[in-house]
C-alpha cells in the first residue's frame, strides 16, 4: 500500500467567510494528523474567491504548531513570484520551529491569472531551474562559490533542512526534479493523461544528490468518499460544479450541493466520464482498490489526496473513510495534545 497524504486548496463554500475555511484547514490538519497520515501539504492561489491559500508559508507555520507528528509543508511555493534567497529563509524559519517536519515542495506556475502574476513579480524573472537550484543552495549550505551572492548564508540554521518536492503537471517539473536530484510530485487531479510516461522519465533520468540517494514519487489525486458510492456521487456534484465554472472563467466559492444538482442537471446524477481517474469517488472499498491501482500504475511511494466538498464535515469524513479502508495505523491523541 503507498502512503497517504494531503493537500488542502482551503476550499470556501458558498455562504463561508475566508476566515472560516482557513479554520477549517486547521481542524482537518488536527484530524489527519491523529488518522496518521504522512503529510499536510497547503497550496498557492491568487486573485480568487474560492480559495483561501495565497500564502503557503504563512499556513505552514499555523500547522505546525497545530500538530506535533505529522510532516507540514507547501504543496507548493510558486517559486517564479519570489526571490529564492527570501523562500529560503522563510522554510529555514520553519525548519527551526518544527525541526524534522517540514515540506517544501516548488511549483513554477501562477497559481492564479496572468495578471496578479505581474503583480507578484518584482524585477526580470529568473530561468525556473536556475531558481530552483539557487533555492537548493541556501536551503543546504552548498550553493556554487562562484555565484554572484555566495557570500550570503541563508538564516538561521535549523536541526535539518526541509525536504524539497518538485510539483508538476507536466515533464518540465520532473525534469528539473531528476536533474537537480529532488522528489518529484506529480498532479494527476491536472494532467492525467500524461502522468505514467513523466514519471518514468523522471526515474530514468534521476541524479542522485547529497540530500536524496534514488528516486521518490507521490502523486496527487482528487478524491471524495462517502460510506455509500451515492452518496459520494452527491457529495462531489459541489466540486464537480465549481471545475466546471473555473474552466469557464468564474473562479468564485465552492457550491451547495443542491446548487450543484440543481445546475448540472441529469450530469449530477451520474458517475462522471473520467477514464483517467482525475477525480475518485466512491465507498471506501472501491476507492481503495481505484487508487491502489492508479498508484501501481505510477509505481508511487504515496498519494497526496485533495477532497473538495461544500461540507467540511462530509470533508473530513471522506479523509476518516479513506484512512480506515487504508488502515492507517492513528495516532495517539493524548500524546500530540501534550505535545503542542
Amino acid at each position: 500500500m503507498p502512503a497517504l497524504s494531503v493537500l488542502d486548496q482551503s476550499p470556501i463554500p458558498s455562504g463561508a467567510t475566508a476566515a472560516a475555511a482557513l479554520a477549517n484547514t486547521v481542524d482537518l490538519a488536527r484530524r489527519c494528523e491523529r488518522l496518521g497520515y504522512t503529510r499536510y501539504w497547503v497550496a498557492e492561489h491568487h486573485n480568487t474567491t474560492g480559495l483561501a491559500g495565497p500564502a503557503p508559508e504563512v499556513m505552514v507555520a499555523r500547522l505546525g504548531a497545530a500538530t506535533s507528528a505529522m510532516r507540514v509543508g507547501s504543496g507548493g511555493v510558486m517559486l517564479p513570484h519570489y526571490s529564492p534567497l527570501h523562500v529560503a529563509e522563510q522554510f529555514r524559519v520553519l525548519a527551526s520551529l518544527f525541526p524534522g517536519r517540514v515540506d517544501l515542495g516548488l511549483g513554477r506556475a501562477p497559481g492564479g491569472d496572468q495578471l496578479s502574476a505581474a503583480a507578484l513579480r518584482a524585477g526580470v524573472e529568473a530561468p525556473f531551474p536556475h531558481a530552483v537550484q539557487d533555492l537548493i543552495g541556501w536551503l543546504e549550505d552548498r550553493l556554487d562559490p562562484r555565484h554572484p551572492f555566495a557570500a550570503v548564508r541563508a538564516t538561521p540554521e535549523p536541526p535539518e533542512p526541509p525536504e524539497v518536492w518538485m510539483l508538476g503537471s507536466s515533464d518540465y517539473g520532473a525534469a528539473v526534479a531528476s536533474v537537480l536530484g529532488t522528489s518529484f510530485s506529480f498532479a494527476h487531479f491536472i494532467n492525467p493523461p500524461i502522468g505514467p510516461e513523466v514519471v518514468a522519465a523522471y526515474r530514468e533520468r534521476f541524479r542522485p544528490s547529497p540530500r536524496l540517494a534514488a528516486p521518490r514519487v507521490s502523486v496527487g489525486v482528487g478524491v471524495v468518499c462517502a460510506e455509500t458510492t451515492e452518496e459520494a456521487l452527491r457529495l462531489s456534484a459541489s466540486a464537480r460544479l465549481w471545475r466546471r465554472r473555473l474552466r469557464r472563467g468564474d473562479p468564485g466559492p465552492v457550491p451547495s450541493v443542491e446548487e450543484a444538482l440543481a445546475e448540472l442537471g441529469a450530469d449530477g446524477e451520474r458517475m462522471p466520464h473520467d477514464p483517467d481517474g482525475r477525480l475518485v469517488v466512491g465507498a471506501p472499498d472501491e476507492v481503495r482498490d481505484r487508487l491502489v491501482e492508479l498508484s501501481d500504475r505510477y509505481g508511487a511511494d504515496e498519494l497526496v489526496v485533495l477532497t473538495i466538498c461544500h461540507d467540511h464535515a462530509a470533508r473530513a469524513r471522506s479523509y476518516e473513510l479513506l484512512a480506515d479502508a487504508f488502515g492507517l495505523a492513528a495516532r495517539d491523541e493524548a500524546a500530540a495534545v501534550a505535545a503542542r
